[in-house]
């Protein structure tokens, strides 16, 4: 929905928490996918939930989970732009009686950090990953995740990089592993054929180990350095395969030079989104 389509003021004090997370867009990704999973939970708990974002595919989930999307430019870096988000989130919390805004992305926590300290409710981070800083401007730019009344990391990898780098002190710091989904990630629904015809569509060796690295295609996900590792072994006994969908346009040519430039003995493949593939180097 947009913005102008939310809902009234809540009146009433006697009534669940109200919890607004905030993040980039709602299309793919370990930040989206926990926003989705942390909606429903917060649903099934009887809070009331709502989600601002640019949109994206995963609306729809947000929705039959029965929470309330808000559409908002949150993936804007533009400092024109992340004022006016402020402006709105300040109304748009008010106007819901959110209680506890949740940012799980650095632009957008900008904007969200500011709203909750001038409506004073309640302020939660998250950091989804250890972020790099080359200069004091991105280290400064990288802080906001570190200003939660309650930070949380993904790992105790994170957890450490949150404490050591941003000086989050263990107090406010919280752990909450990344989890999956078991009703669909379960070995019990992977059976002998669907191995078959992914293979056929993957156009996958008989009977050559396979090394897969699933992710989407982006540096963060460590293509490159997965590319690298193998050259290095020097084997051709093996058939790796980067499985997921391309977000930047032009980085599959750059995986498939990096291949080529290697000489990496092994065999490669890049699948996409429906787990189409197409062999790099063989």
């Amino acid at each position: 929905m947009s913005i102008d389509d939310t809902i009234a003021p809540v009146a009433s004090t006697a009534r669940p928490p109200v919890v607004l997370q905030i993040l980039p867009s709602l299309i793919s990704g370990g930040a989206e996918r926990g926003t989705v999973e942390l909606a429903g939970a917060l649903v099934e708990a009887g809070w009331t939930s709502y989600v601002a974002s640019g949109g994206g595919p995963l609306e729809r989930e947000i929705a039959r989970a029965g929470a309330m999307h808000l559409t908002l430019p949150l993936a804007s870096k533009n400092p024109l732009v992340m004022r006016r988000n402020t402006g709105t989130l300040i109304r748009v919390i008010r106007q819901l009686g959110v209680d506890v805004v949740h940012a799980r992305s650095r632009a957008p926590a900008w904007s969200a950090g500011a709203a909750a300290r001038d409506t004073g409710r309640h302020f939660v981070t998250t950091f989804h990953n250890a972020y790099g800083a080359r200069t004091a401007l991105k280290r400064r730019y990288n802080s906001v995740m570190a200003r939660g009344d309650r930070v949380i990391a993904i790992s105790d990898f994170v957890a450490d990089h949150a404490a050591n780098v941003y000086g989050v002190s263990r107090d406010r710091l919280r752990t909450i592993p990344r989890g999956v989904d078991l009703e669909i990630f379960h070995p019990n629904r992977v059976g002998a054929q669907r191995i078959i015809n992914l293979a056929r569509q993957w156009r996958l060796p008989d009977g050559m180990p396979v090394v897969m690295l699933p992710g989407r295609l982006t540096r963060w996900k460590g293509g490159l350095d997965f590319i690298e590792a193998v050259a290095k072994l020097g084997r051709r006994n093996i058939c790796c395969v980067l499985a997921g969908s391309e977000q930047r346009p032009g980085f599959r040519r750059e995986l498939s030079s990096q291949s080529a430039t290697l000489g990496s003995p092994a065999a490669f493949a890049l699948s996409r989104n429906a787990g189409i593939c197409r062999p790099l180097t063989c």
